[in-house]
């Protein structure tokens, strides 16, 4: 062999030999860069990814190297799932990093939320395996610390869904009689006003009179001649009914001494084609739809009656059956029922339950924002109406919105049992599955209550729980609420985020503490300031996680803590 050739293999040899055997190096911190620094919670997960660049003839060839990510707080630590790479000369399936070139490395790591978090340190532990040698490698740190905010999420916060009351203060009743015309005739016979109807409706009249919460808002009087004969004469005719009708109600009214009924109105029709129609729609008499062929065909009423007229072997059934019952005066009394006022339902509802409707008393206990006093209403209202799911719900609400999950689903789940179809228990019962962390079983309940009106608040907070920011936007809506401005702040929709705040109808420490965040992320020191002086007010032990909390890492918080 020639001496040079001989050399120069031997040489390659030697240089191959000792990228082999000598040890890795250390890493360095410079080496990585991670994806978020400081890192975030998501939902309720602390995800990260680290990128790692080896620069070259950096990792032997024979060195396999397990990458373990810890998050290290509070004296003890967390690791992630391990990750392995590997020299050119290795046998394996992890990815290789080149001795010559060096390579790019991908390290997922992922961490349960636990408050103690927020001050931390991502490290990278490294054990090397080269051949039948093992070590270990200095740790690296590659971020510090974890923004907490999306752990301000709070299921507990949502408003459970109302099953609502139906109570209506004001409730308008009609009742009606009729008055019978013999053909071609208006005089109204004496047999006519001794009918059991009529008998009925004057009663109703009088009592509504003398009946302190019942009021007559309109008495109404509508005419009719039936279509056949000619359209002048009939017009006349229905006209000369109004009148002998309107003539027997004002001396009625005289004569049972009633002076206030709202208004008399009253109006005719000359041929009730209408009535006519639909008689025979419901009719069994022989060859109806041809008869209601012609009607749709010919609109002028003298053709009309003409054209049915000619339908001879029908229109004997026609004057028999139908034409008769076209030839009335019907009149109608319009009376509102008043019910009681709030000031009589309240003292009723907390003195004498038993005196009030279901629906008189799931009204009452809207009218008081005391808890206590709308448990009790609520608690009186299963006792009596048991069988009526929206009971059992609103005080499962109440026992939910108490904190006491454990008889608040028991009450859900009896809601849900009285009415299988009813949307507000199913939501109710996703709530607290979700509080439970329950996350697939709160999305199915959640499912199955769509049109539920405050749903749009636990589906928002179910996305913020599996972090997924946006869908939670979407699915709050316009809900002002925490939960609904903390999903617009992940976004960053600060504008958005402040109006929700400024919209909360009953501010907390959250609210003003997520004000403090907006103020902190648009670089508003007096707008953090002032508000995480009021939460820390409302819940001092805000001022210990105000201190920890990265989102004010860059500010002085002495002035809102001391």
């Amino acid at each position: 062999m020639n001496r040079k050739i001989y050399f120069i293999a031997a040489l390659g040899a030697t240089l191959a030999l000792s990228s082999c055997g000598k040890k890795l190096g250390q890493f360095s911190s410079e080496y990585f860069s991670t994806n978020p620094n400081p890192l975030e919670v998501v939902g309720e997960k602390v995800p990260a990814t680290v990128t790692g660049r080896i620069p070259a003839k950096f990792f032997v060839k024979n060195a396999e190297v397990t990458v373990t990510p810890y998050l290290v707080y509070n004296g003890t630590e967390t690791a992630s799932v391990p990750y392995t790479f590997q020299g050119e000369n290795v046998r394996g399936n992890s990815p290789v990093v080149s001795y010559d070139n060096g390579g790019t490395v991908t390290i997922p790591a992922s961490y349960v939320y636990t408050p103690e978090m927020a001050k931390s340190e991502l490290q990278l532990a490294f054990e090397v395996r080269q051949g039948n040698k093992q070590y270990v490698l200095p740790r690296v740190t590659v971020a510090k610390g974890v923004v907490a905010t999306a752990a301000l999420a709070d299921a507990a916060s949502v408003d459970p869904a109302l099953a609502p009351d139906a109570f209506q203060r004001v409730i308008n009743q009609k009742y009606a009689a009729d008055i019978m015309f013999l053909i071609n005739q208006a005089n109204i016979r004496a047999n006519q006003l001794n009918t059991d109807a009529m008998a009925e409706l004057r009663k109703e009249i009088v009592n509504a009179n003398a009946a302190a919460n019942r009021e007559i808002k309109e008495l109404n009087i509508q005419s009719y001649a039936s279509p056949d004969g000619s359209y002048d004469f009939n017009e006349k005719l229905a006209e000369k009914r109004e009148a002998n009708t309107n003539d027997y109600l004002t001396k009625q009214l005289k004569k049972d001494k009633i002076t206030e009924f709202g208004e008399l109105t009253k109006q005719f029709t000359a041929e009730d084609w209408a009535g006519f129609q639909e008689l025979v729609s419901k009719s069994n008499i022989q060859d109806k739809d041809l008869i209601l062929s012609v009607l749709s065909m010919y609109k002028d009423p003298e053709q009309r009656e003409r054209e049915i007229r000619n339908l001879s072997s029908v229109f004997e059934q026609l004057a028999d059956q139908i034409l008769p019952q076209l030839r009335y005066s019907r009149i109608t009394a319009s009376i509102d029922v008043i019910g009681k006022s709030d000031e009589e339902l309240s003292r009723l509802a907390a003195s004498n339950p038993g005196e009030l409707t279901v629906d008189e008393l799931l009204y009452a206990a809207t009218l008081t924002n005391d808890p206590a006093a709308k448990t009790k209403i609520y608690d009186a209202a299963v006792r009596q109406y048991p069988n009526d799911y929206r009971t059992w719900n609103d005080l499962g609400m109440m026992q939910y919105t108490n904190g006491d999950y454990t008889a608040a689903k028991a009450s859900f789940q009896k809601a849900a049992s009285v009415n299988p179809k009813a949307g507000e228990p199913k939501m109710n019962l996703g709530l607290v599955e979700l509080l439970n962390k329950n996350y697939d079983r709160a999305n199915q309940l959640f499912g199955s209550a769509a049109g539920v009106n405050e749903l749009g608040g636990a589906l928002g907070t179910y996305y913020l729980k599996k972090g997924d920011n946006a869908a939670a936007v979407r699915a709050f809506g316009d809900t002002k609420s925490n939960n609904a401005a903390l999903a617009q702040i992940l976004t960053k929709d600060y504008s958005k985020a402040k109006s929700t705040l400024a919209s909360i109808a009953n501010p907390d420490a959250t609210t003003y503490y997520l004000m403090a965040v907006l103020g902190a992320r648009t670089n508003n020191e007096s707008m953090l300031t002032s508000n995480l002086r009021q939460a820390v007010r409302l819940n001092p032990a805000m001022a210990a996680q105000a201190a920890s909390d990265l989102e004010f890492a860059n500010f002085n918080l002495s002035k809102a803590l001391n």
